[in-house]
């Protein structure tokens, strides 16, 4: 389990990845989809992604030039991890428990 929130852990990489998980998706679109993530903060989550394995950055020569990002093979492995994550979600969500509940 270590392992595993060492490489997805944190603020914004479950978020991230979690875009990521059903196609590929360009930075800019991820920083939409991302809210409150800077434009720093976010290259930085990808950049470590990559160096992790998770991620794959593919640079497109168009013009104008655009970058992309998707999983690796490693990466889809976690789409079980990912799923359960957003099931526990929508029934936990961001509800926040009473103090008489809690």
């Amino acid at each position: 389990m270590t392992a595993t929130v060492e490489v997805i852990g944190g603020r914004w990489k479950p978020t991230i990845l979690f875009h990521l998980k059903d196609q590929p998706r360009r930075f800019n679109e991820l920083r939409r989809l991302v809210p409150g993530i800077t434009q720093r903060m976010l290259t930085l989550q990808l950049r470590a992604l990559e160096q992790d394995g998770i991620v794959a950055r593919t640079v497109h020569n168009t013009i104008p030039p655009h970058v992309e990002y998707s999983f690796t093979r490693k990466g889809w492995t976690l789409g079980p991890l990912l799923d359960a994550m957003e099931v526990w979600g929508e029934k936990n969500g961001p509800r926040r428990r009473s103090k008489a509940s809690a």
